[in-house]
């Protein structure tokens, strides 16, 4: 079987029982707790890769860790732009910590080192590595052994996506992003980030990289480099499930609390198939 884990990003939670642009975001992480320990309880662990609150407040992150704690797996808690550095540290044990005291550390796993970074800048939405975080990056790549492969995660996107109001506030160093892991490329087998709450796949130089919907509010999609409004949207929440083994790395993007029709593609027993198909009741 392959080594699966769960990709959550962006749950935004505030205080309790407050709610967010017209939704319950402990509600929708409450939900895709349940969803995962229902379906995907065989995963070795989940990683939440930041914007763990809106507003970064101590008891937004209890809210997050008591929702957590009903999670059947381990999981690593990562900071975005709208986390506290030190109220995520004091609150969640889940969260990595390197000498200097930024949210970054690393796993090993039986398909390569997982590395977590900080990419938050408390003065601005914008993504930042510093200089010791850059030197705790290159650091840990090159101590791996050189047939280790890496898996990375991140909260903002080393380059742009197309969203412009995204694109303004990705990582700001990204040629230094670049440079760093540029001897490492080749092992890079996958580049996970949120930030953008959007369901967007591809590849970043050649190394695929994938981002997903938030569990709460979403980014309406729009390419328009000057809209006229930069809009959030209620369309679906979504977590991923990712499937590794020596050859191939699968991400499944899952919409938990889609309501829609499931039916099964045969027809029942004497119903002629094309019958079946095409006057199928609507609902």
């Amino acid at each position: 079987m392959p080594f699966k884990f769960i990709h959550i990003t962006d749950t935004h939670l505030a205080n309790p029982g407050l709610k967010l642009y017209g939704l319950d975001p402990r509600a929708r992480l409450d939900a895709a707790v349940a969803d995962i320990n229902k379906h995907q309880s065989d995963a070795a662990f989940a990683v939440v890769t930041g914007d763990l609150t809106h507003w970064g407040e101590p008891e937004s992150y209890a809210n997050f860790a008591e929702a957590m704690a009903a999670l059947k797996m381990p999981y690593i808690a990562m900071v975005g732009n709208h986390d506290k550095r030190v109220a995520c540290l004091d609150g969640l044990k889940a969260a990595p910590r390197d000498p200097n005291g930024f949210v970054q550390g690393t796993r090993t796993t039986e398909h390569g080192l997982f590395v977590f970074l900080d990419t938050l800048d408390e003065t601005s939405h914008a993504g930042e590595m510093c200089a010791r975080r850059f030197d705790w990056l290159a650091k840990t790549l090159a101590a791996a052994p050189a047939d280790q492969p890496f898996v990375v995660f991140m909260h903002h996107p080393p380059f742009p996506v197309g969203v412009h109001a995204m694109d303004e506030i990705a990582l700001k160093q990204s040629a230094e992003f670049a440079e760093v892991i540029a001897p490492y490329r080749a092992r890079i087998r996958h580049l996970f980030f949120g930030h953008v709450h959007r369901p967007i796949f591809g590849s970043y130089g050649k190394i695929p990289f994938s981002t997903l919907r938030g569990t709460n509010h979403q980014v309406w999609f729009e390419l328009d480099a000057n809209p006229a409004d930069h809009l959030a949207s209620h369309e679906p929440p979504a977590y991923g499930v990712v499937l590794i083994d020596d050859e191939n790395l699968v991400v499944h993007s899952h919409d938990f609390l889609d309501t829609s029709l499931r039916f099964p593609f045969e027809p029942p027993a004497g119903v002629d198939g094309r019958d079946y198909a095409l006057n199928f009741p609507a609902r």
